[in-house]
């Protein structure tokens, strides 16, 4: 979560650098971006290097006191990218204002693209010749933050969206193409499981599914080269080198080539793809039917076409596409507009078509706000070729809008455990029990762990809070009752915990076992909020009584216990968390069996399916859940978040009302 909370900041640096290379290059607009996202890939790729090579190291052979050097391979293995020296961050931002950056970087580049056969041509090398020596230092500087050399995952798709879309570039970013959320693809990844054989996106992108996909196995220590292969396609050439960039900085090789997928199947892969996921453009209307329409990709027929004689949506198009290209035991994930689902005329009968064919396996609907530039809710469709038999004539509906996480005031995603959740709810559907089970055993024993780790803060506070109060003259009477009753409650609380962490290690792990635990860990998990109370509330009541008291010297003390409550209370809260994440898989499957709720999920037949003119939208069938009071709304945080929003919209507003003023100006008006 703490990469996207600074991500914004990150993005205005980013900016930053833009505006330097528009005042001081002869680019145009759309060129912009390759040098900076050149730089970006070393970066990251340094990151990855300095990440792995302290286990690599650890691991290699020594003959005769000698250690074997590293070799690429050794990174490969790792999910990075083997970097001589000269290609090291640290040696290009070491260079002085006396050294040529521009042929150093080329260099740094060059040396990538011998090691690496898939990169050949691909890296940015003659752009940096056209830029200053101090430009090349600033830029540099600039990408040395420490905010990129902590990002992790797929943040160089991120940013490659950021600068298609700030830069307008309309050539490699058309209207209803834009990068994919991680959680998103970490869902489709997590549903269809692409563990083995080729993985097929036909539009790629910045290469995200397959980055999520490598870790999927990677999680389950596997090889990710060793287990799949990655097949792509791109209509556009520069796209195609940040996808290979973006591969090859998490040590992965695929074939990505340039080809428009509404025309041409460039691996002919029809009947061959053990996994396809994919997040195509949504809505498009401008393909030539007459070029299609005998494709043998389109086994349910044409989805419209206007009086233009082009097809009125793309959108079942892609599906078909992706359908077809599934072999016998395939599986599909992909991101739909929410419109597709509930599509009227042709598009309707040939949503019907594939709803007959058995194969759609499931359906899940996003809320707004998840992509990072746009606003829009979305589904993700499931095809799955080697359904159950008791599965043949079913889809399962899963209504995700209520579930989400609020990152920033614009971006919304799923936390690690709703993610894990969500799909704990298709492992029912597949009758993957102890799966299921697992998570809530997880749940629990996280519980425990994080109870027994706020020990040792809540006795911290105890320690500080006395610390502070021996240099006061007197407790007043508020203080010394909060301070006599949280001690005492502490001690019970820990207490609490020993009994539990004890009653844990012989706990019966079935289902029954662990519903019957986690009853006894509902009282902890409680006690665990009203603590955190109890903590602010003293810590309220002592500095009040510090300040007020005159004596001199205390704020050290005061501030030392300020940072002695946040611990306490951030770790107080992580018991709480994971007790609540188990609670709501339990409260809602408490057998450990799918069953439909409310507002949530509903394994629909195909007669409700052929009632509802075969609608594919999960909202349509689960219903309305009943409405929760929520336990743990904060009036102080939701005022900050609001005050948040507002400064946000005046800033927004300020810059925005500067830019017409200023266009007012070019024009002389």
């Amino acid at each position: 979560m703490a990469q996207l909370e600074n991500i914004e900041a990150i993005e205005k640096r980013l900016w930053g650098s833009a505006d330097t290379l528009r005042a001081n290059s002869n680019y145009a607009s759309n060129e912009y971006f390759m040098p900076v996202m050149g730089l970006i890939f070393l970066r990251h790729a340094y990151s990855r290097f300095l990440v792995v090579k302290p286990d690599i190291e650890a691991s290699l052979p020594s003959r005769g006191g000698m250690t074997r050097p590293l070799t690429k391979e050794d990174f490969s293995s790792k999910g990075a990218i083997f970097l001589q020296e000269k290609a090291q961050f640290d040696t290009l931002v070491n260079l002085t204002d006396a050294d040529d950056r521009a042929q150093a970087i080329i260099d740094a580049m060059e040396s990538i693209e011998d090691d690496y056969d898939s990169l050949k041509g691909i890296l940015p090398k003659s752009e940096y010749q056209e830029l200053g020596n101090e430009v090349l230092g600033s830029l540099l500087r600039t990408f040395n933050d420490p905010a990129l050399k902590k990002a992790t995952g797929d943040i160089f798709g991120r940013i490659y969206e950021y600068f298609l879309t700030q830069f307008a570039n309309q050539s490699a970013h058309d209207g209803g193409e834009f990068f994919t959320p991680v959680s998103l693809v970490q869902l489709i990844v997590n549903v269809i499981e692409p563990d083995h054989g080729n993985v097929i996106d036909p539009a790629c992108g910045s290469g995200g599914m397959f980055v999520q996909s490598a870790h999927f196995i990677e999680r389950m220590h596997e090889n990710p080269q060793e287990k799949v292969t990655f097949y792509g396609a791109e209509k556009n050439p520069t796209t195609i080198r940040l996808a290979k960039m973006n591969l090859a900085v998490h040590g992965l090789e695929g074939s990505i080539k340039k080809a428009i997928s509404y025309y041409e199947d460039p691996h002919d892969f029809l009947g061959k793809a053990n996994f396809v996921a994919a997040n195509p453009p949504f809505n498009v209307d401008d393909v030539d039917a007459e070029k299609i329409k005998n494709d043998p990709r389109l086994p349910f027929g044409l989805p419209g076409v206007n009086k233009k004689g082009s097809v009125s949506n793309g959108n079942y198009l892609w599906m078909s596409y992706f359908y077809s290209y599934l072999n016998d035991e395939g599986r599909a994930g992909f991101v739909m507009s929410s419109q597709a689902s509930s599509a009227g005329g042709q598009e309707a009968e040939v949503r019907r078509k594939m709803i007959e064919t058995g194969h759609v396996d499931a359906m899940v609907a996003i809320r707004s706000n998840f992509f990072y530039t746009r606003s829009v809710p979305c589904e993700l469709w499931f095809f799955n070729k080697a359904k159950p038999e008791q599965h043949k004539d079913k889809v399962l509906m899963l209504d995700a809008r209520n579930v989400y996480r609020k990152v920033t005031r614009k971006i919304y995603d799923f936390s690690p455990e709703q993610l894990a959740n969500l799909t704990a709810i298709v492992w029912l559907y597949r009758g993957e029990t102890a799966r299921f089970i697992g998570l809530v055993e997880q749940y629990l024993t996280q519980t425990l762990e994080e109870a027994l780790s706020s020990k040792a803060g809540m006795d911290n506070f105890i320690a500080e809070l006395k610390g502070l109060l021996d240099k006061l003259p007197e407790m007043d009477a508020d203080t010394k009752l909060a301070n006599e009753t949280l001690n005492q409650d502490i001690a019970g609380f820990e207490a609490e915990i020993d009994t539990q962490n004890t009653a844990w290690k012989t706990a019966a792990k079935d289902n029954a076992g662990l519903l019957s635990f986690a009853a006894k860990l509902a009282a902890l998990a409680e006690t665990s909020r009203d603590l955190i109370k109890q903590i602010d509330q003293l810590y309220k009541f002592a500095e009040k009584q510090a300040k007020d008291s005159g004596e001199k010297g205390l704020n050290k003390l005061i501030k030392a216990l300020d940072e002695a409550r946040k611990d306490a209370v951030e770790q107080l809260k992580l018991i709480r968390y994971f007790y609540k994440q188990a609670h709501w898989l339990q409260e809602r499957f408490p057998e450990a069996e799918l069953q439909d709720v409310a507002g949530l999920v509903k394994l629909v037949d195909m007669e409700e399916l052929g009632a509802n003119d075969w609608s594919l939208t999960p909202g349509r069938y689960v219903g309305v859940a009943p409405e929760e009071e929520d336990e743990d709304f904060d009036f102080e945080e939701t005022l900050r978040d609001i005050h948040i929003e507002l400064k946000g919209l005046n800033e927004e507003a300020a810059l925005l009302a500067a830019q017409i003023q200023k266009n007012f100006e070019e024009l002389g008006i």
